[in-house]
This record gives C-alpha cells, sequence and structure tokens, in this order.
C-alpha cells in the first residue's frame, strides 16, 4: 500500500512493457498517450454525423496533431488569395442543352385516331390489283378505266373499314355514290374542262365518305384529309406484307407458281389463236392493253401511284381523321343595333339596285342605255361580274353575321332571322339579274365555254343562298353537307350536259335564225360538239369540224379509254367525211355582232375570252 495519496479521478499510466520484457524505455508512455488519444478520436468520429462539407477526419488530424503543435503541410489550409470558390456540382442531365420543344396543338390530338390493326389479306389483294389495272389501263388516257380502277379501290376501303368496326351510313352511302356518278362523266364525255371537275369532285366526294365528316370544318379540310395517308399508309402496308410473309413463307411458293403458270399458257395458247384467226386476233387485240417496253417507266409510276392511293384509301378508312372534334368557338355576340344596323343599310342598298334593275327588265333598257352611253354589249358584260362578285361577298357577310349575332332570347332569333333572310331574299334578284345580263349578251355574241362555267357558276350561288334560307327556318345541321351535296350535282350535271355540245346548239340555233356564226371557234370545241355541228350546211360544216378532226385524229384509241362522245364523233365523221376541198375556212366566218356593234371582249368574235 503506498503513502502516496492518489486522485480517483485521475487515470493510472499505463506502461507497457519494453520488447524485452525489461523497463520501459523512456518516452514510450508519452507515444503510447498519443496513439490512445488517436485511437479515441477515431472512435468518437464514428459515432457523431458527418456535417456537410466537413471531412470525417478532421478532428483525428487535430487530435493526432496535439495542441500548439503544426499541422502537416499536406493539411494545411491554403492562403485566402488562392483558395477556390467551391464549385456547383455539374449537372448529368444532357437535355437541359436541347431547344425546348413545344407540345403539338390539342387540335391535333383530338382529330387523330388509334392506331389501324393488321392489314387484311382481302385488302392486300385488292391493293395489288389496282395498282396493277392502273399500269395496265391508266397509260393510254381516261375514260371507262377510271370506273374499273376505282372498283378495286373502293374494295380494299370496304375491307378496311370493316375490319376496324365501322358501319356503313346513309351519308357515306351517298358519297360513295356520287363519287361513282362523278366518274361517269370522262366515260362519256371528251371535254377536258368538265372531265378535271368531275375526277377532282369524285376525289373529294370519295374522301368524304372515308372520313364521314358533317360540320363545316369537316367538310371543307375532309377532301384533304387523304393525302394525309398517302405515307402512313404505305408504311401500314409494307408492315401488313412483313408480318404475314414471316408467317406463311410455305403457302406463297404454290400461289406464285400457279400464277406464273397460267400467265404462260395464256401467253402461249393466246398468241397461237391470234395467228390463227384474224376476228379473234382484233378481239384479243381491242380487249388487252397495248404494252410496249418503251412505256415500262410510265406504267411503272401508274402502277406505283395506284398502289399508294389504294393503300391510303384503305388506311384512311381504317383510322379517319375526326375532323368533327374539333369544335370552333362563336363569336361574341353583339348588341342589337350594333349588328342589325349595318345589315339594314345593305339591304337598303340592294333593294334600290334591285329597284333600278327592274325598271331595266321591263322596258327601261333603251333609256338607261342613253343616259349612260353605253353599248348594247357594255351594258350586259359590264355587271356581270360585279354582281357575280356581290354574291360571293354576301355569302361571306352572312357567315359572319350569323357568327356575331346576337343570342339572347326570342327577339334575337327574330331579328337575326329577319334581317338575313331579306337579305337572302335580295341577293337571289340580284342572281336573276346577272343571268339576264348573261342572256342578253348571249342573244347578241353566241356561247361560249366560258360564258356557260359562270352562269352555271351564279346559278349554283343562287342554289346555296335558297338552302341558307331554309337552314334558317328549319335548323342547319344538314346544310354543310347538303352544300357538298349540290356543288358535286351541279358538276355532274354539267359534265353530263357537255358545255361544248351546248355551245355547239345554242351557236347553230342562232345561225339558223340570225346568219351569224364564228367558224374559228367552232375548231377549237371538243368531240362532244360534232353532233351539233353536223347539222351545218357545207361549207361550213366542213370547215367547223376541221379542227375537231384533226384533233381526234387517225390513231384507234383501247376501248377503255374512249369516251362515248369520241366514239359518237368518228362514227359520224366515218359515215360523212368532211368536204376537202374547202381547204380555206377563215373567209367562211360571217358577222357576229348585233346591229353593228363589235364584241369589245371577243374584238369582233365569239371567242373564248368571256
Amino acid at each position: 500500500m503506498s503513502d502516496t495519496p492518489s486522485n480517483s479521478n485521475e487515470k493510472p499510466e499505463r506502461e507497457p512493457a519494453s520488447a524485452s520484457g525489461g523497463d520501459p524505455a523512456p518516452g514510450s508512455s508519452r507515444e503510447a498517450a498519443a496513439e490512445q488519444d488517436v485511437q479515441d478520436a477515431v472512435t468518437q468520429s464514428r459515432a457523431v454525423p458527418k456535417r456537410a462539407g466537413v471531412p470525417a477526419h478532421t478532428g483525428v488530424q487535430a487530435r493526432a496533431g496535439g495542441a500548439g503543435q503544426p499541422r502537416p503541410a499536406a493539411h494545411r489550409p491554403a492562403p485566402a488569395h488562392t483558395r477556390r470558390r467551391p464549385q456547383e456540382p455539374i449537372p448529368t442531365d444532357w437535355r437541359q442543352w436541347q431547344q425546348p420543344q413545344h407540345d403539338p396543338p390539342a387540335w391535333i390530338g383530338e382529330i387523330g385516331s388509334a392506331e389501324p390493326a393488321r392489314i387484311s389479306v382481302a385488302t392486300l389483294w385488292c391493293v395489288a390489283v389496282t395498282g396493277l389495272l392502273s399500269a395496265l389501263l391508266l397509260g393510254d388516257g381516261l375514260g371507262l378505266n377510271l370506273l374499273i380502277v376505282t372498283v378495286p379501290a373502293a374494295l380494299a376501303a370496304y375491307f378496311a373499314a370493316r375490319d376496324a368496326g365501322r358501319r356503313l351510313r346513309p351519308w357515306t352511302l351517298v358519297w360513295a355514290v356520287g363519287g361513282v356518278a362523278l366518274l361517269s362523266v370522262p366515260a362519256l364525255r371528251d371535254a377536258g374542262w368538265p372531265t378535271f371537275l368531275a375526277v377532282t369532285s369524285a376525289l373529294a366526294l370519295g374522301s368524304l365518305a372515308l372520313h364521314g365528316c358533317r360540320t363545316w370544318l369537316g367538310v371543307i379540310l375532309g377532301p384533304f384529309g387523304l393525302f394525309g395517308s398517302l405515307g402512313t399508309g404505305v408504311f401500314w402496308g409494307l408492315k401488313g406484307v412483313r408480318e404475314r410473309a414471316e408467317g406463311s413463307r410455305g403457302r406463297w411458293a404454290p400461289v406464285l407458281r400457279t400464277a406464273a403458270v397460267a400467265a404462260v399458257l395464256l401467253i402461249v395458247f393466246g398468241a397461237l389463236f391470234a395467228s390463227a384467226d384474224a376476228a379473234f386476233a382484233d378481239l384479243l387485240g381491242g380487249l388487252t392493253p397495248d404494252v410496249s417496253v418503251a412505256d415500262g417507266p410510265w406504267r411503272t409510276l401508274l402502277f406505283v401511284l395506284g398502289l399508294v392511293g389504294a393503300l391510303a384509301a384503305a388506311h384512311t378508312a381504317a383510322a379517319p381523321l375526326r375532323w368533327d372534334r374539333i369544335t370552333v368557338r362563336p363569336g361574341a355576340a353583339r348588341g342589337r343595333v350594333e349588328w342589325a344596323l349595318p345589315l339594314i343599310v345593305l339591304n337598303l342598298l340592294f333593294a334600290v339596285f334591285i329597284g333600278v334593275q327592274l325598271t331595266v327588265l321591263f322596258g327601261g333598257y333603251d333609256k338607261v342605255l342613253s343616259e349612260t352611253d353605253l353599248t348594247y354589249s357594255e351594258y350586259a358584260t359590264q355587271g356581270f361580274w360585279q354582281l357575280l362578285g356581290a354574291t360571293l361577298l354576301t355569302l361571306v357577310v352572312i357567315g359572319l353575321a350569323r357568327r356575331w349575332a346576337p343570342r339572347d332570347g326570342a327577339r334575337d332569333r327574330t331579328l337575326v332571322s329577319a334581317v338575313l333572310g331579306v337579305l337572302c331574299v335580295l341577293t337571289l334578284v340580284v342572281v336573276a339579274s346577272a343571268l339576264r345580263r348573261m342572256d342578253l349578251y348571249v342573244d347578241a355574241y353566241g356561247l361560249t365555254r366560258l360564258r356557260v362555267s359562270v352562269a352555271a357558276m351564279e346559278v349554283w350561288l343562287g342554289i346555296v343562298i335558297v338552302l341558307i334560307m331554309a337552314a334558317g327556318a328549319f335548323g342547319g345541321r344538314w346544310l354543310p353537307r347538303a352544300v357538298a351535296v349540290s356543288g358535286a350535282a351541279g358538276v355532274l350535271i354539267f359534265g353530263l350536259i357537255s358545255p361544248d355540245a351546248l355551245v355547239a346548239e345554242r351557236n347553230v340555233e342562232r345561225y339558223q335564225t340570225s346568219d351569224k356564226i364564228d367558224i374559228d371557234y367552232f375548231q377549237q370545241l371538243s368531240a362532244d360538239a360534232v353532233p351539233a355541228l353536223d347539222t351545218l350546211p357545207e361549207p361550213l360544216r366542213s370547215c367547223a369540224l376541221e379542227g375537231i378532226e384533226r384533233e381526234l385524229g387517225d390513231s384507234d384509241e383501247p376501248w377503255y379509254a374512249t369516251s362515248w362522245g369520241e366514239a359518237k364523233a368518228r362514227d359520224i365523221l366515218d359515215k360523212r367525211p368532211i368536204d376537202p376541198q374547202w381547204e380555206e375556212c377563215s373567209s367562211m366566218n360571217l358577222r357576229n355582232d348585233s346591229g353593228g356593234e363589235r364584241d369589245p371582249y371577243d374584238e369582233g368574235r365569239t371567242g373564248d375570252g368571256y
């Protein structure tokens, strides 16, 4: 027991034995204490949570260095002027450097349909037949071949729509039947302008049948929806062909072998029979297309166009664009006075103009000519184009007025119906005045293609105004489709009556009553005018038909590319050929004026300037 008092709070010194087991070496106790302090610091640092930005070993280094001892150079803080500011972490998202991507408009998602199912085998066969018929038949011209090519394309669209679960609706049937009827115009008439209008209108009606539109926006944009399926339809078809080819490799080989054997047999035995009998050769030559190697690129292009068109129609039928889903909000309603006063002023202006027109139409024609110093032809032609423009602007005014019309109860509805109804009635009188001016001009200078066209346009605008009046009285949900049907019916009638035939008939009748005729203009007409011109006496007949016969030529086109009007004209010219002795026909033009008055638009002749 020691005599030295001990403190219970003090830790006894640890004196580790030396390596030799004897007394501890000098200074060993200090080193052992420092080592013990380091171990305690490490244990404490593991138990205390780390603070952000402070390394865990900082306390260890401080303790290890001891109080008042300098830190190693590696752990000394750098001078203030050499310290770097802490850098922000580098973002790992590479998309921050991309341009901001804007979401597409909401209406694009609204009009889209779900992805169509895999294309069916029936649709693929119809598409292939459409491409083959396009290559074989469409290269020789337009006629019955358009209807022939349309049949498999329509079947492809029907099968695709059936696979998508779509049902045949009444309006879809109306559009389809109307399109087929319009395609009969190239088969019946030879004139180019009516044929172009008929084919364009048939495409528009076919697109409406595929989309099933019923609103104004749908009827206007529906015909353009078919072009949006040109690319997607091709990819849809290629995907279907690839998937079916991978699953049925063993079934395609027999089909191809059978088709190849049948084609070889037809070619060999058909050639033998054609060389054995001339009548059979003529029949075979008339039924089969005349295909040559030189036409290869052109036929290939037609084949591709037929495939792409049929695939676009089928894809549209399976996944149409729903234009009717776009909601067009009505304009802000105006006050009664603000809305009605301008229209009432316009109605008064129409009424004053119509009063003057009625005076002219009922016997005041000579007085108006004397007061205005206008000639007969100038007065007849001056107002037609202006009245046509006034009719078109009136339709625009009616549409805008309906958009911003007051809608606050029954009194507002009555006001709108009364003001717009009066405007429509007055516009119909303006249409009648324009047609009367055209009739006066035709009586004086004859009929031309352009005069028939603009008169038909004016008549259709009058029909549209009548439909608008009916919509105001009975409701207008049917109005967009009714206007489309009236336009298609007008194009069909315009093509079936044949403007060239009508021009020839009217001018022949005018010659019989007034001895005025323009032979040069007749030579610009199509084969549809031959039956009427055939009734002229010689030498006028031969001079009038000379240009048409030269245009027809001696080439015998295939039956599927020859219109009924062209075939009839050839038959007439074969039975009664033109007299070749009348080589100079320019001197046969008789005076084409009225009372010595020159046609200001055609420089003394009927022409086609107006």
